[in-house]
């Protein structure tokens, strides 16, 4: 068992987009490690961001709407599970999805531990305090598993011609589609999983902007615990250091909103919009809303994964998430227990 540290990186690859069972080892010791925040980042070539270069490996973002969505799910829920179960409600858990040449140095300073999903122990210096998983506890035959063939750099792993021998070259679309630029919305409090996945579909399928409306407090005044809320300053600079981590090529405009439709009851430009399946109503609302003011429909995007009702998630993987509570409600109500019990 790895003992533990304040900020743990995890680091993994993945060659295809199908739901990565064979990291729940990796994730659950990872989360079991980390006091304060993880970071799991997953590389693929698959992941290749807007500006980046396109391949045959590169994928349709919106295409892949699905799969992204459900590889997103499973792993914050692996991770969120086993903070919860420790009492580690808190725990700031990202999951960050990296092209064969994107870095994350911004994370070299601040990470006590790296976790790297291997078949065997390796060296890693000791500035990073490295905890390698050993091979017997994760199943990765024939999976493409090495991240870096020198971590000294603190750069970018080189995936490439690992990945090119790890499957075969095969036919997929050379251009992938994204939408230029597209809105959601939400209050952001406490950010947890619920809401990075949320954010995350967004960017993933922007190529320029993303407007974020955060819920203004007045709308707030109401909810339970309401003396744990985050004020809207603190919620607003979190959603954005979060989808600059998450991918950082992209204009971030994020701005209060009174109402329901915020920027996408005015703004002609806005091509998308990405909801809940708990919040649909919400975006027919807005259809109604802009159809009514003569501005071009949305193209509307549904995160459905994580809906209580889902069929998108295998049995097992569906009772998981049932279990997992990403509940802005739960975290205030989680904090004001903890403020009485100091008390």
């Amino acid at each position: 068992m790895a003992s533990t540290v304040p900020n743990a990186l995890l680091l993994a690859s993945l060659s295809d987009l199908s739901t990565p069972h064979f990291l729940s080892p990796a994730i659950i010791t990872a989360a079991t490690s980390a006091q304060k925040r993880l970071v799991i980042a997953l590389y693929s070539a698959l992941f290749t961001s807007p500006s980046g270069d396109v391949t045959e490996s590169s994928v349709s973002h919106t295409e892949r709407w699905d799969a992204i969505q459900r590889l997103l799910t499973f792993v914050y829920v692996q991770a969120t599970k086993v903070a919860q179960e420790m009492d580690k409600v808190l725990l700031e858990v990202d999951v960050l999805l990296k092209g064969a040449n994107d870095g994350i140095p911004e994370l070299a300073a601040e990470t006590d531990a790296v976790f790297r999903v291997r078949g065997g122990m390796h060296v890693i210096p000791s500035a990073w305090r490295p905890v390698c998983l050993p091979g017997e506890q994760i199943h990765l035959h024939r999976r493409c598993h090495l991240l870096y063939p020198s971590i000294m750099s603190l750069q970018t792993p080189r995936l490439s011609s690992i990945i090119s021998r790890c499957h075969p070259q095969r036919k997929m679309c050379p251009i992938h589609p994204y939408t230029l630029s597209q809105a959601l919305g939400g209050t952001f409090d406490h950010l947890h999983a619920g809401h990075k996945i949320l954010l995350s579909m967004g960017a993933w399928i922007s190529s320029e902007k993303l407007i974020v409306g955060v819920t203004g407090d007045e709308l707030l005044k109401n909810k339970a615990y309401k003396d744990a809320l985050e004020d809207i300053h603190t919620r607003k600079e979190r959603v954005r250091k979060f989808l600059t981590l998450f991918q950082p090529g992209l204009f971030y405009d994020i701005v209060v909103i009174s109402d329901v439709y915020g920027p996408t009851g005015w703004d002609p430009n806005i091509q998308a919009l990405v909801v809940s399946a708990e919040t649909m109503s919400g975006a027919k609302a807005i259809t109604s809303h802009r159809a009514s003011q003569s501005l071009p429909a949305l193209e509307i995007f549904v995160i459905d994964v994580i809906s209580p009702t889902s069929s998108k998630l295998d049995h097992e993987d569906h009772e998981l998430l049932k279990q997992t509570k990403m509940s802005s409600t739960f975290i205030r109500e989680w904090i004001s227990k903890q403020m009485v019990g100091d008390n």
